[in-house]
């Protein structure tokens, strides 16, 4: 028989099949030395030897039988295995040069049979070129199907990466919270490519302005997601503070603002950070803005696989857009902070004494991204025993609302000294809210959009008759309980917001008998985004209804019932006060003729009234204080003239008249025979003013053991202040 080309290759083929196995020992020492990566993952170990070995054996039996190489199948598990290579971060080119490299081999094995077989150099040329063709061609098929299987789980895996940081941007920074964004990064992570996740942030992002301190590192474990399936466990809890040694792969992020990838021994110890060795692990500093806020550790050990380089980088994308979200929640946190502080530090401390009535308030903050407000409270004490109670709300959020509002609180309190009614108060109210607006419109530095506005509701409420004075400017109806339970909004004159100008305020009055509850409070309290107004003002009346064991517990029940969840979408502000009553045991008054003759009346009826309430140490400045008072009303005033006196925390002495002459106080000089008297006055008393009414005026004077303690000679104290006669 002949012998050709194509029977000597089967014939080198088939006499070489017996000694597979040394060709694959061959082929796979070959591999190792040269395409270590192949070897580098032990998921892959075994299955490219396998692959290896029905690579040889195939090969062998299609050129023994003479097969085409187009049609000789390479082995099941190959394009698998070039997947996995894609997906272990492996370069193409090493799954090429292995095809390659395991052609050599076979070749060599194959070219160096054939001398034995024939002598016949113009043979041995043909098959060598036969066997070329063939080798070459079952090469390039199965390169083409295992590149394209690669290409495929590239893009693939390509298109996961992508959706991966696009699922970041989702899941990560929902909230504008540190803790909750951290905790976002380490649950994405641990999702999809990691085993174990922590995030350590710097103190001084965590308490601080974001510049570290000088000295070592200190740490704060914000985060941790280890996964459920067993493995290293963190051994540092949530909220734990730690201090970063020098030189560790955690002060090199920290201090570079490089990542990097490491592969641990299975000898290797605890960490410093409380970690167990994993077999790959990922460092990753957080930086967000030119600032380094913390680093996030990814760590494997149930995935063989290891970090390659396109895990960090993929790492490195997720850390970047969760830094970004981490120093917004940051500033955004520092930010509220500044004006949560503001805002209390304007808003009353405590409330001042009075005995008008029996107060508790509340002031909560919105929550989300809306953050602190301009709403207010304040209870101002007044002369005659009143008590004026006040609650406002400033359009906006932040810190301009907050000093916009600590303006407002101030002028109220301002415009209460001079005791003006309510409608006269909102009145001037609104024209500084105008002052304001227009202050902030001219300002080019401001960042304030818009006018100003502002809401206010002003109540002055007086123990002696038990009656209250109301008006409002846009602001919430008040509402009242009254002593059998039953509780009802106050029908006051609606007024417009502040900041309007040009627009009238009206004042209601109202009985408040002893014991009745007055409710003030801001829109926050009862509109919320799943409840419109209506449905919060009825809630706010059922919850008022019921008993509670103070007003303290009354507050609690009023914010446990309308704002549930603790954190309405706009601030809100309370404020109840039970009323008291001042009886006819604490009030003395006396009508007072026209006549300079009736002051020494008005003198002795004042003596015995103290008489009988046992204040008689304050018998000589009351005396002086009542005969100036009504020797200015008899002189200056109109009738009717009338004397009163109020036993309360202090002794308060108020004489009126019809007239609208305000009295001044000024320096009489040497020959004067008059205008000493208010200054008198002013050195008597705790304090002393003038109140308007519709009709006629009020002179007060506080009186109290304070001022009364420095006059033990009444003669010489007389004589000094040129009133040798009384």
């Amino acid at each position: 028989m002949e012998c050709t080309a194509a029977s000597l290759v089967s014939r080198v083929a088939g006499d070489l099949g017996p000694m597979a196995d040394e060709v694959i020992a061959d082929v796979v020492r070959c591999l190792r030395r040269e395409v270590p990566e192949l070897w580098s993952n032990p998921d892959l170990v075994r299955m490219t030897s396998e692959n290896i070995a029905e690579h040889v054996v195939g090969v062998l039996a299609g050129l023994e039988h003479g097969i085409e190489p187009s049609e000789i199948d390479p082995p099941p598990a190959e394009l698998e295995r070039a997947r996995r290579l894609a997906r272990y971060g492996t370069p193409v080119t090493a799954l090429l040069r292995a095809f390659r490299l395991g052609q050599g081999v076979i070749l060599d094995r194959l070219l160096a049979e054939m001398p034995r077989l024939t002598k016949d150099a113009e043979l041995i040329s043909e098959a060598t070129r036969l066997l070329l063709a063939m080798a070459n061609g079952y090469v390039d098929d199965a390169s083409e199907q295992g590149v394209t299987a690669f290409q495929e789980e590239r893009d693939r895996r390509l298109q996961w990466r992508l959706s991966l940081v696009n699922e970041a941007g989702l899941r990560i920074g929902t909230t504008l919270d540190i803790a909750r964004s951290t905790q976002e990064l380490a649950d994405l992570a641990l999702d999809h490519f990691a085993d174990l996740v922590t995030v350590d942030l710097l103190d001084s992002v965590v308490h601080g302005d974001g510049v570290p301190a000088p000295g070592p590192l200190v740490l704060h474990r914000v985060a941790q997601a280890p996964s459920a399936q067993g493995g290293p466990e963190p051994t540092l809890g949530l909220g734990a503070v730690h201090a970063c040694p020098d030189g560790s792969v955690m002060a090199r992020a920290l201090v570079t603002g490089r990542p990097s990838r490491h592969t641990a021994t299975p000898t290797d110890p605890v960490d410093a950070f409380g970690i167990h060795s994993a077999p790959s692990t990922l460092v990753v500093p957080l930086s967000a803005r030119g600032a380094t806020l913390g680093v996030a550790r990814f760590c494997r050990h149930r995935n063989p696989a290891p970090f390659d380089d396109e895990d960090l980088v993929l790492a490195q994308e997720i850390a970047a857009r969760a830094a970004v979200a981490i120093d917004n929640a940051r500033r955004y946190t520092h930010a509220r902070a500044t004006a949560l502080t503001l805002q209390r530090s304007l808003l009353p401390r405590r409330t001042a004494e009075q005995s008008a009535v029996d107060v508790a308030c509340r002031y909560l903050p919105a929550g989300g991204q809306a953050g602190v407000g301009g709403d207010w409270y304040d209870v101002i004490p007044l002369s005659g025993a009143r008590v004026a109670l006040v609650v406002g709300d400033v359009v906006g959020h932040g810190i301009h609302a907050a000093a916009t509002m600590g303006r407002l609180r101030t002028a109220v309190r301002t415009l209460a000294d001079i005791d003006l009614p309510p409608e006269e108060l909102l009145t001037h109210l609104d024209d500084v809210v105008i002052r304001l607006s227009a202050e902030a419109s001219a300002d080019p530095d401001t960042d304030v959009a818009g006018d100003i506005g502002a809401t206010c509701l002003y109540a002055v409420y007086d123990p002696v008759d038990g009656r209250c004075s109301l008006a409002r400017a846009g602001h919430v109806l008040p509402a009242v309980v009254s002593g059998d339970g039953t509780a009802d909004l106050l029908d006051l004159p609606s007024g417009p917001p502040l900041g309007l100008g040009g627009l009238p305020f009206e004042a209601a009055e109202v009985d408040l008998p002893e014991g009745s509850l007055l409710a003030l409070y801001t829109d926050g309290l009862v509109q919320a985004r799943d409840r419109d107004i209506e449905a919060g003002l009825t809630l706010l009346r059922h919850t008022l209804a019921q008993p509670s064991a103070s007003l303290e517990a009354a507050c609690d029940t009023v914010l446990q019932a309308l704002l549930p969840a603790g954190r309405p979408h706009d601030d809100a502000a309370l404020l109840l006060a039970r009323t008291r009553t001042l009886g006819d045991h604490q009030v003395a008054a006396w009508d007072v003729d026209a006549d300079p003759a009736a002051v020494a009346r008005a003198r002795s009826s004042a003596i015995r009234q103290l008489s009988s309430w046992g204040l008689g140490d304050l018998d000589f400045i009351t005396e002086l204080v009542v005969s100036e008072l009504v020797t200015n009303a008899v002189r200056y005033g109109r009738p009717p003239i009338r004397l009163r006196l109020i036993r309360d925390r202090s002794l308060l002495c108020e004489v009126s008249d019809a007239g609208s002459t305000t009295p001044h106080l000024r320096r009489a000089r040497a020959f004067d025979e008059g205008g000493r008297g208010l200054l008198l006055v002013a050195q008597l008393a705790e304090r002393w003013g003038t109140r308007h009414a519709r009709q006629g005026k009020t002179v007060w004077a506080e009186l109290g053991e304070e001022k009364h303690a420095g006059l033990s000679d009444p003669a010489s104290f007389l004589q000094r202040q040129g009133n040798p006669q009384f």
